[in-house]
C-alpha cells in the first residue's frame, strides 16, 4: 500500500510540476507576446518583459519582435516618365506597432515581409513612373552641379544637367507617405525608406555611351575649331609682323643708302670742283661709269655723230703716232 500511495503522490507531484511549468512563461525586452486560446488571441499583447502566466494547455503563447526590422527590396526594372528603363534597389526599416492586429493579419515575420515587398514594391513603380530619370538620381533640387568652366562658353546645354523639380528625396517622401497607411492595416509601422540603388539597364547603357560620345565629340570638335582658328589668327599675325620688319628694314636701308650716296656726292662735288683739271677727270670717271653699264661683250649700237655718246666716244680714241722730224 505505501508503494502505490508513494507512486500516487510521484504522479500527482509530477502532473502538479506540468500545469505550473505551463501556467507561467517569460517575456524579454526585445520581445512582445500574443497570448492565443484554440488558436485566437485572448487578452492585449504583453508588452512588459518579466514573468506572466497564463492558463496551461489551452493557451499558447507567440512571440512577436519589438526591435526595429529590416526590408531589402529586390532590384526590378522600372520605366521612368521619359521612359528610361532602369534597375531599382530599395530598402526600409519598420516595426511592429499594433502586435495583434499584426498577429491576426500576418501571423509570422514572413508574411510581413511579402507584405511589405507588394506594397512598397508597386508604390516605387508607381512614384518613379511619374517621374523623369534626372528627379530619380539627383537628390536636391537646389544644389547646383558643377561645371567645367571651358564648357560655359559656345556649348549650349552640353555638359548641363536639366533643372529638377523634386529630387529623389522628395520621391522618396512621396513613396513612404504612399505606404504608411497600407501597411498601418497590418498592424506595421513604416520608420523609413529609401532608394538603395539605381542602374541603367544593359540595353540603355549602349545609348547612354553613345550620347556621351557625341556630346564629348562635339567637345572636341569645337575646341578644335578654336584652336585651327587661334593658329590661323596667330600664323597671319606673323606674317605681317615680318612684312612689317622687312618694310622697316628695306627702309632703314634706302635711307642709310640714300644719306651715304648725298655724302659721297658731296665729298665728290667738293673734290672735283676745285680747278677744272678734277673737274675734267670727274667727268673722264662718271664717262666709264657709263661705258661700263651700256656696253657688254656683244653689244652693238648705231650713234649719229651729234650725240653727246659719240663724241665722248670719239674724245676717248687715241691719236695715231707722230712722225717727228
Amino acid at each position: 500500500m505505501k508503494s502505490i500511495a508513494a507512486i500516487l503522490v510521484g504522479a500527482a507531484a509530477l502532473i502538479a510540476l506540468l500545469v505550473l511549468s505551463g501556467a507561467y512563461y517569460t517575456v524579454e525586452q526585445t520581445e512582445q507576446v500574443i497570448v492565443t486560446q484554440f488558436g485566437k488571441p485572448v487578452g492585449e499583447p504583453i508588452t512588459e518583459p518579466g514573468l506572466h502566466f497564463k492558463k496551461p494547455f489551452i493557451q499558447d503563447v507567440n512571440r512577436i519582435d519589438k526591435r526595429f526590422l529590416e526590408w531589402d527590396g529586390a532590384s526590378a526594372a522600372i520605366p521612368t516618365r521619359d521612359k528610361t528603363y532602369i534597375q531599382v534597389a530599395t530598402f526600409a526599416r519598420w516595426r511592429i506597432e499594433d502586435p495583434k492586429t499584426y498577429f491576426v493579419r500576418l501571423h509570422d515575420e514572413r508574411s510581413a515581409q511579402s507584405r511589405l515587398e507588394d506594397i512598397l514594391g508597386s508604390e516605387t513603380r508607381n512614384a518613379i513612373a511619374k517621374h523623369d530619370l534626372i528627379e530619380i538620381i539627383r537628390t536636391d533640387k537646389n544644389r547646383k552641379p558643377q561645371r567645367d568652366e571651358t564648357l560655359k562658353e559656345g556649348l549650349g546645354t552640353i555638359g548641363m544637367l536639366p533643372a529638377i523639380q523634386f529630387g529623389r528625396l522628395k520621391v522618396e517622401e512621396e513613396i513612404r507617405t504612399e505606404a504608411v497607411g497600407k501597411l498601418a492595416e497590418f498592424g506595421i509601422s513604416l520608420l523609413d525608406f529609401r532608394i538603395k540603388r539605381v542602374n541603367y539597364n544593359p540595353e540603355v547603357l549602349d545609348r547612354i555611351y553613345q550620347r556621351m560620345i557625341s556630346e564629348r565629340m562635339q567637345i572636341a570638335q569645337r575646341f578644335r575649331s578654336e584652336g585651327e582658328g587661334e593658329s590661323a589668327r596667330i600664323a597671319g599675325q606673323r606674317e605681317r609682323d615680318l612684312n612689317e620688319i622687312q618694310s622697316k628694314a628695306y627702309w632703314q636701308v634706302q635711307k642709310i643708302r640714300g644719306e651715304a650716296d648725298a655724302k659721297a656726292m658731296e665729298i665728290y662735288a667738293r673734290a672735283y670742283t676745285q680747278n677744272p683739271q678734277a673737274s675734267e677727270f670727274y667727268t673722264f670717271l662718271k664717262t666709264m661709269e657709263t661705258y661700263r653699264k651700256i656696253f657688254t661683250k656683244d653689244s652693238t649700237m648705231v650713234l649719229s655723230t651729234d650725240t653727246d655718246l659719240f663724241n665722248l666716244l670719239k674724245r676717248s680714241t687715241p691719236k695715231g703716232p707722230t712722225n717727228t722730224p
